[in-house]
């Protein structure tokens, strides 16, 4: 393997640099910057399926015919909600089109949004198939402001997924989650530190996260609308209409009160990247060099996390928006470079039928069945190849030094920059 080296002045420390900004599983902090990101899929079902049937775009939609597993928001400005029967669903909009759902295609989608989550941050905590919490405090050198990160986390999921997402940025979680909630659909809002509570005070009570229908009532029944209304009571006043836990919990949530943290939870089981094409058609060698920068950007996190794979994926998209997933499993865990492009050139060359009849719009690269510690390379890198690793190793010292454009593989050299991104730092896993 030939690698072109041009050493680059100023541009190293990469690797220090996210170790310091990132904030363990273990230890992390309730920002004192807006920098708890809420990120909210929206109409996730429907709009994958808007997305997937040019012919339901901008129409009223529903997924589920007995019970409306979710309504886009076409269908929820006649009054559809979801849970709603699918009878007073076509009463309210005789027009709505009913689709059956696609379990699959959501899973797949919601795996490549949390492809790109991860990316944005090192801490992303997980609530559902289609929303998420963001830690992005301290990031601020490496990748902007928390503004800034949420508004390109907000385009890069519409430009490689196809999807709208809503972001809410604010000190705390809960109230992160109330600024999504009031941003959809496909909106981003901010709440300034200093300014939670003129923002979260005139809100009806129901924006309030854990207040459900019946406790709304309870509490307009006392001619308690606002947050603030509801603020203003003493804690004792709504622990007697709501009981103990209830009327604390609400209580500091419209103080603004939420100590609570973003947790990962768990180490993660995979770890990918992937890449928007566009529409026009590339060339073998094109699609090539697109693949090689996937996988480098993809073995320099596992080696910078600790993690050696078994399972290599190819993910491929098409025009049409149908898709298709290769895989591979190893006879020994790995993160060598060298071994899963070798696995990933096969994969793809395997589906080159498929591209040339359909046309690829986006290539996505990862590794999973992933093992805890790179240590256990020692033990089967010599039965492959020895010096595999020390070049990787290697070249992983001389990014970190010089900067992740220091050394370039051959294969890129002359490639189209605009479809071979540049490879990120390496990001915790």
């Amino acid at each position: 393997m030939r690698v072109a080296l041009a050493a680059q002045r100023g541009a190293g420390r990469r690797r220090a640099e996210v170790a310091a900004a990132s904030t363990s599983c273990e230890h992390v902090f309730v920002s004192r910057e807006a920098a708890i990101l809420h990120a909210d899929l929206d109409a996730f079902y429907a709009s994958v399926e808007q997305r997937d049937d040019p012919a339901l775009r901008a129409r009223p939609v529903v997924v589920g015919g007995g019970v409306v597993l979710a309504a886009s928001y076409e269908a929820r400005a006649h009054g559809v909600r979801s849970a709603m029967g699918g009878t007073q669903a076509r009463r309210l909009c005789p027009h709505v089109a009913v689709v059956e759902p696609r379990w699959e295609a959501y899973v797949d989608a919601s795996r490549a949004v949390f492809a790109l989550l991860e990316e944005a941050a090192p801490n992303v905590e997980k609530l559902s198939i289609d929303e998420a919490f963001l830690d992005v405090s301290g990031l601020g050198r490496i990748s902007g402001t928390p503004r800034e990160i949420a508004d390109r986390l907000r385009r890069d999921v519409r430009r490689v997924v196809g999807l709208p997402i809503t972001v809410g940025v604010a000190s705390t979680r809960a109230l992160a989650k109330v600024a999504s909630n009031v941003a959809k659909p496909d909106g981003l809002l901010v709440v300034p530190v200093g300014g939670e509570l003129a923002f979260l005070h005139p809100l009806a009570v129901e924006q309030l996260w854990g207040v459900g229908p019946v406790t709304a009532r309870r509490l307009r029944a006392r001619e308690i609308a606002t947050v603030g209304q509801l603020a203003a009571l003493p804690q004792t006043t709504l622990v007697s209409i709501l009981g103990r836990a209830s009327g604390r919990h609400l209580h500091a949530l419209a103080h603004n009160r939420d100590p609570r943290r973003v947790r990962s939870g768990r180490r993660r089981r995979s770890i990918g990247a992937q890449s928007a094409l566009g529409r026009r058609s590339r060339s073998p060698q094109a699609l090539d060099a697109v693949l090689v920068t996937l996988v480098e950007r993809v073995t320099r996190r596992m080696r910078a996390s600790g993690r050696i794979g078994r399972t290599i994926i190819l993910r491929l998209r098409f025009a049409d928006f149908s898709r298709a997933t290769r895989s591979h499993t190893l006879p020994h865990p790995t993160a060598a470079t060298r071994t899963i492009l070798t696995t990933e050139r096969t994969l793809l060359k395997a589906a080159a039928p498929m591209i040339e009849r359909h046309g690829l719009t986006l290539i996505g690269v990862t590794v999973t069945n992933l093992d805890g510690d790179s240590r256990d390379l020692q033990l089967t890198m010599p039965l492959d190849d020895p010096a595999a690793g020390t070049l990787d190793t290697v070249i992983d010292e001389v990014r970190d030094r010089f900067g992740t454009s220091a050394v370039t593989r051959a294969a890129l050299l002359g490639a189209d920059e605009r479809h071979a991104p540049r490879l990120p730092p390496p990001a915790a896993g």
